[in-house]
């Protein structure tokens, strides 16, 4: 048996970050996973679709100085070279050089301090769970006898398929959707709700996917789809929107409609941690039911992002250790969906400032037709919208558009300072830069106040 301070369940986000944050406290530390440092992120998320968009990106701006040809199989091997490259940060001999003791295998916990991993026993005074999520498999008929792909196996593949069907269009339905449509695959999207990424501002979501049918995908959206079936010409689903019925077909489906929390194998129910299908239950201070287990990441949600995660970990790790326990104020959450142009997004959207302050906000918006960078880039296709309260302070702000997600960056410090949107006006702005538009935008707040 090894005795730890702590050990930890899953090296995502939320695991890598609470192992270093022990180490920095001082603290004996196991670090386990099924597989290789680095989750769900390094492996099939944000580093290899980080790494196709960008190549897809490439190709588009090639294309439109001559023809090129694509090689799809060239293009998966890049991806996942850039993949190891990236994970060379977040090796094993990093870790270990760090002080964190690493064990690859499968982890069952056998009391509140003990855990199996492989044969092995592991005790810890604390044990932080940080196993993340999976693609949701939605009940369609005859999915389960389709050979279908996920985020998980799509990066997997040797090749790009020649056509594709993708259940669902949130962030990686759709940023996975225009990659392989600029890289020669040919794309139908099914998306049950109005508008694809429809939890974002609403007229934005809709430029968006204009731009994306402009590029040759087509939508299905306000369309479920009731039954897949595969046979050897490739793979057919039955869409349905008020109960008329169509047939599309692809050599491929990709499921991209939710995701569910990896707790299965944990052997949580004989321990007494209370979890449920949204994921483990937990207080403010990351506690489960059981005093000395915490669980972090998108195995506890709300936000499902390697940011919020890490961020999670940290804490978690802080209370665990700490006299006084402390929470973490998401009222400032930030995101995007890396497309192209990139949708970036903090607090909240026009309509639900409206909802809670009624007409009591002040919003600004500005195309990006109107910045003077953007014509020369011929980048015009976006809009940036601010929401702001009465004194001026920042509710929400929704960007689309080119460096969507580092513009976002500088309303994301004066939101989460309390830092009114007019003060902007103080700032000196490179010119010409895409952040003039912000500046701009932020005259007409000065006037305002």
């Amino acid at each position: 048996m090894k005795n730890y301070d702590v050990a930890i369940i899953g090296a995502g986000a939320g695991g890598l970050n609470a192992s270093f944050e022990a180490i920095n406290l001082g603290k004996k530390v196991v670090l386990i996973d099924k597989f290789k440092p680095g989750g769900e992120c390094t492996w099939s998320g944000c580093i290899p679709s980080k790494a196709l968009i960008q190549i897809a990106k490439e190709v588009k701006t090639a294309q439109s100085f001559a023809p090129i040809s694509i090689d799809s199989k060239q293009i998966m091997k890049k991806v996942r070279a850039l993949i190891e490259t990236a994970h060379q940060g977040e090796s094993v001999d990093v870790l270990n050089e760090a002080g964190i003791d690493y064990v690859n295998g499968y982890a069952t916990f056998k009391d509140a301090n003990t855990l199996h991993v492989e044969g092995l026993e592991i005790k810890a005074d604390k044990i932080i769970i940080a196993t993340g999520s999976s693609a949701a498999v939605p009940p369609i008929k005859g999915l389960n006898h389709v050979n279908y792909l996920t985020n998980s196996s799509i990066f997997l593949q040797e090749e790009l398929p020649k056509e594709i069907i993708i259940l669902g269009g949130g962030a990686i339905g759709v940023e996975l959707s225009q990659a392989m449509q600029r890289l020669g695959v040919q794309v139908q999207l099914v998306e049950m709700e109005e508008t694809i990424l429809y939890r974002e501002e609403q007229e934005m979501a809709c430029m968006l996917q204009t731009t994306l049918e402009q590029e040759g995908i087509n939508f299905y959206t306000s369309h479920k789809a009731v039954e897949v079936k595969e046979d050897d010409t490739g793979i057919t689903v039955v869409i349905e929107q008020d109960g008329n019925k169509k047939t599309i077909t692809a050599n491929a489906i990709l499921l991209a409609s939710g995701r569910k929390p990896n707790v299965e194998g944990l052997n949580l129910e004989e321990i007494g941690v209370t979890y449920h299908s949204r994921g483990i239950e937990v207080n403010e201070f990351y506690e489960t039911s059981i005093p000395n287990i915490y669980a972090v990441g998108d195995v506890v949600g709300p936000y499902l992002f390697s940011h919020t995660g890490g961020l999670q970990g940290k804490q978690a790790i802080q209370n665990a250790f700490a006299d006084k326990k402390e929470g973490i104020n998401f009222q400032h959450v930030a995101w995007c969906t890396f497309t192209d142009p990139e949708l970036a997004r903090t607090g909240m959207t026009e309509k639900q400032a409206r909802e809670q302050y009624d007409n009591r906000i002040q919003v600004y918006t500005l195309d990006y037709s109107d910045l003077d960078r953007a014509i020369v880039d011929e980048k015009t296709k976006g809009k940036a919208k601010v929401i702001c309260d009465e004194k001026g302070l920042i509710l929400g702000a929704s960007i689309l558009g080119e460096r969507a997600c580092e513009m976002l960056c500088e309303l994301q410090i004066l939101k989460s300072h309390n830092i009114p949107f007019y003060s902007l006006q103080k700032a000196i702005h490179p010119y010409p830069g895409y952040s003039e538009l912000l500046l701009m935008m932020s005259h007409e707040a000065y006037n305002n106040q």
